[in-house]
């Protein structure tokens, strides 16, 4: 965006899909953006999706919205409305985001939660933002979190436990391992980043005996990793992995399946860990929750999740 008469650079925003509009995310947006705003740190930030939903959260905690156009440079609120598409607004705001970010004019994305099943009742084919923005970017991206200092990155993601032994291929955890080592060097600035692998049965299957994934997929591909120059540690116990990125001994856990890397994860930091996806060209950050319809618009929604989202990403595109 070039820089201001006065030769100081000019600010790209991030942009915010709240996600469902039944959901708590307009409101938690909403409610981010306004603190940030009394405390005298606004954010330059453009809301995309629902426009009647963000309006809504908007005056229901006094948060001023841009009249002068959403890429107006300098700190505020603009707002790019997605519901008169032939898609549900919270879809056609991400469609929207990656191609702004792409283009320029846009710094990253944070997003708000979605409803997977409104969505496939409405014809959304895809499991959930990542593989979707997957899709759109090209790429094959990781998903992690970072809670804390937990950092866990997932080999596989939602699909059934009966599922995961299966999927766990010699490829599938290379590629886990490669794509986190990229962005702990390039986004996050670690040098020589140690990665833990868990290795998926009880006690990394014990030589064999409690299961052979370990021996005839993770492993390899943990030495497929050091053959590149990963630090990769594995595998190993989940416990043992876990109990060495409490104490820092490796900056990011590799784990074989969602509630593997999660549930430690949210235990010692739920409500404000970040889901941060890997291997794409764009930063896209996420809260750790769902849409939460039971409590939506009932002002009792922690926001800490929709804070945390929106810094990881300012630090992310900083660099």
């Amino acid at each position: 965006m070039g820089r201001r008469p006065d030769g100081s650079p000019r600010v790209k925003p991030l942009i915010v899909t709240p996600g469902d509009p039944l959901g708590v995310g307009p409101e938690l947006a909403a409610r981010v953006l306004r603190d940030r705003e009394l405390s005298g740190s606004p954010t330059a930030v453009v809301l995309v999706g629902d426009g009647a939903s963000i309006a809504r959260a908007a005056d229901a905690v006094n948060l001023r919205l841009r009249a002068d156009g959403p890429f107006v440079d300098g700190p505020g609120v603009g707002v790019v409305d997605t519901s008169t598409g032939d898609e549900p607004a919270e879809v056609g705001a991400i469609r929207y985001a990656v191609d702004a970010i792409t283009a320029g004019r846009a710094r990253g994305l944070v997003t708000g939660p979605i409803h997977k099943a409104r969505l496939r009742a409405r014809g959304f084919t895809y499991s959930g933002h990542t593989d979707f923005l997957g899709a759109l970017c090209g790429a094959e991206p990781v998903m992690a979190f970072v809670g804390g200092d937990l950092r866990v990155a997932l080999v596989t993601v939602h699909i059934p436990l009966r599922a995961v032994a299966d999927a766990i291929t010699r490829e599938a955890v290379l590629h886990t391992l490669k794509t986190a080592h990229a962005a702990l060097e390039r986004d996050l600035g670690l040098k020589a980043p140690r990665l833990g692998v868990c290795g998926l049965n009880p006690h990394a299957g014990e030589d064999g005996v409690l299961g052979s994934e370990e021996v005839a997929v993770i492993g390899p591909a943990v030495e497929d990793a050091r053959a590149l120059g990963i630090d990769a540690r594995g595998p190993l116990s989940a416990e043992a992995v876990f109990r060495q990125a409490a104490e820092g001994q490796v900056d990011l856990v590799v784990a074989m399946y969602h509630d593997q890397g999660l549930a430690p994860l949210k235990l010692v930091d739920f409500g404000r860990s970040v889901n941060w996806t890997l291997g794409l060209p764009i930063v896209r950050t996420s809260v750790d929750h769902g849409t939460a319809d039971d409590i939506a618009w009932t002002g009792k929604a922690d926001p800490a999740s929709f804070e945390a989202a929106l810094s990881l990403a300012e630090r992310l595109t900083s660099r």
